[in-house]
């Protein structure tokens, strides 16, 4: 064979370059695949940290506090984001209301990037399973909570630290799987 039919060796890895990342990507992603971990979970940097300071101020007109981490301390709360423009939290509302008969924890809103009288019509309309409700209309501290996208809700330990987040609208389904395990570490915690 004559040097000029070879193909010299950096063309060679060139060449062979796309097809050893398709292999690698496609083995990453089926090891993700058939590791029967949950993909659509999004892990959050502040399981175990304390809650991010936050001083909302309350929805006006409706007769709640606002949104303050300070009351956090010494007792098991529920920080749900919502939004009247969310479909999703229109569905989960159900869903808050049978949870906020449950006195052994506090159930608190931050109400994400939206129009005040909308969100007093929404908790008109569909009741307002909140003990305290905070104003967040430019989202700034939503940012500080690792808010992806609303409907989201944290469980606050006793000791104002966050112990689980839940991403997505709750369902019964979710709630008896997810939160209410989680519920009942928060409360059993010392």
């Amino acid at each position: 064979m004559s040097s000029e039919t070879q193909t010299p060796a950096p063309r060679r890895l060139f060449v062979l370059l796309p097809l050893l990342v398709f292999l690698g990507l496609a083995g990453l992603f089926l090891s993700q695949l058939l590791s029967g971990r949950d993909v659509s979970e999004i892990p959050s940097a502040l399981i175990g940290l304390p809650a991010p300071q936050t001083n909302l101020p309350p929805l006006e007109g409706i007769n709640r506090p606002g949104l303050d981490s300070k009351a956090f301390a010494g007792k098991v709360t529920l920080v749900n984001v919502f939004a009247s423009w969310c479909a999703p939290c229109r569905d989960e509302h159900p869903v808050l209301l049978a949870l906020s008969a449950d006195k052994r924890f506090t159930l608190a809103a931050l109400n994400y990037k939206d129009e005040p009288e909308n969100a007093r019509r929404f908790l008109g309309e569909l009741g307002n399973p909140y003990q305290a409700i905070g104003v967040d209309p430019a989202g700034r501290t939503a940012i500080d909570w690792g808010v992806y996208g609303v409907p989201e809700t944290f469980v606050i330990g006793k000791d104002g630290k966050i112990a689980y987040k839940h991403v997505g609208p709750l369902t019964p389904d979710s709630v008896r799987a997810l939160l209410l395990p989680q519920i009942e570490r928060a409360l059993a915690a010392h």
